[in-house]
């Protein structure tokens, strides 16, 4: 019997979406902070929040849209978000102080949080249940490869054209969006009776206990990723290699793309371990090399590092994430994992920012370097040394 169609026109155009709106996230990390220290005067702390704060608007926009999108509708509160996401990129073109730029930063994140959520919500009822794990994992696809193009295009144009152009682009990819957006035919899926009352507010609705442990270990991995998103910029100036770190991402997108077809058929069949542990060990002397970097090659040397080491750990992690529960739960054990994620991106900048103060960025990533070895001993701990008994009960 034939499967059911996977690649759907619906399917690909909230893919689309879903690419398009982490490009703008990326896109736009990579250069704010060092806008608002060469146009504000902001300090690298500052400029670290102005990074994070962005994601923490994610962080709230996810939370808010969670209590109202089965009342709203799917289609509805992607729109909604994509038209206030616009409005706040247009914001970008005014020049009030670092105290307005950080707080249109926490709105275009919570604008960004409610479409991005939507969009997840509503892929899966896209999905043939037959097919639903690999067609999630194609939809991931779309983030992990927005993850690099849109440093790649940020770092590009920060060289090549001014802030006002990078700002015109956003603008016009939001509004690719919302055209895109509009074109969707999908049901809405309203799951609450009309005039029933919301869920009340619960922690429980939002994080799954069970798999907590594992997303700290994913909390520690995203907040040193971070460091490459805020600062590699701003590095690169101090260490006269704007050149090659205009490649870093896509270096790192390309060792990413080439190589999870691998590393997923490899943890099928040996399980989590044999991705997760060299994971760790890849990405820590990825960030240590970029520590000591004073050439391109070694520059770009540490973003294929990384991008076979955190690139395949933070997709293995989720797989992680969603085998450890029972299938009504994958949900929640998915949201949970991308709730930590952000955080760890979201915090990560202003944090190290701080740091950076004391230690200086090539100190910073020889430390996070460290960091991620811990990160594999705690890794052991929660999750690795049972890994074992998924293997087991195959």
């Amino acid at each position: 019997m034939a499967k059911p169609k996977l690649w759907t026109r619906d399917f690909i155009l909230v893919a689309l979406i879903n690419f398009l709106l982490i490009v703008i996230f990326y896109l736009l990390a990579v250069v704010i902070g060092l806008y608002a220290i060469q146009n504000l005067g902001a300090s690298v702390s500052q400029s670290g929040l102005v990074v994070g704060i962005f994601v923490i608007g994610v962080f709230s926009g996810r939370l808010a849209v969670g209590q109202f999108i089965d009342r709203l509708g799917r289609k509805r509160s992607m729109l909604a978000g994509l038209v206030l996401a616009t409005i706040a990129v247009a914001f970008y073109y005014v020049e009030a102080g670092i105290g307005f730029l950080i707080a249109n930063r926490f709105l275009h994140g919570a604008a960004i949080g409610i479409a991005a959520t939507a969009a997840a919500t509503m892929v899966v009822d896209l999905i043939p249940m037959s097919r639903r794990g690999e067609g999630i994992g194609y939809f991931s696809m779309s983030s992990s490869l927005a993850t690099a193009v849109g440093p790649f295009i940020g770092i590009y144009m920060m060289h090549n054209a001014d802030f006002a152009a990078i700002v015109a682009l956003c603008i016009t990819l939001g509004a690719v969006c919302l055209v895109v957006a509009l074109m969707l035919r999908v049901p809405e899926n309203q799951t609450q009776a009309p005039g029933s009352k919301p869920l009340g507010f619960s922690i429980y609705r939002l994080l799954d206990r069970k798999v907590v442990p594992v997303c700290l270990v994913v909390f520690l991995s995203g907040l040193s990723f971070s460091s490459l998103v805020s600062y590699l910029n701003a590095y690169a100036l101090e260490r006269d290699l704007s050149d090659a770190a205009s490649l870093y991402f896509l270096v790192y997108a390309i060792t990413l793309l080439a190589s999870r077809p691998f590393s997923g058929r490899i943890m099928d069949k040996w399980g989590a371990n044999i991705i997760m542990y060299p994971g760790f060990v890849l990405f820590a002397v990825g960030l240590a090399l970029l520590g000591i970097a004073d050439t391109p090659v070694l520059l770009l040397s540490s973003a294929c590092l990384v991008g076979l080491g955190f690139g395949n750990m933070q997709s293995c992690s989720q797989a992680i994430v969603v085998k450890m529960v029972e299938p009504a739960r994958m949900g929640i054990a998915t949201s949970t994992f991308f709730i930590f994620v952000d955080a760890g991106i979201g915090f990560g900048p202003y944090f190290l920012g701080l740091i950076i103060a004391y230690t200086g960025y090539s100190d910073l990533y020889i430390m996070l370097g460290g960091l991620s070895l811990i990160c594999m001993l705690l890794y052991y701990f929660v999750h690795g040394r049972h890994d074992y008994k998924l293997l087991a009960s195959k």
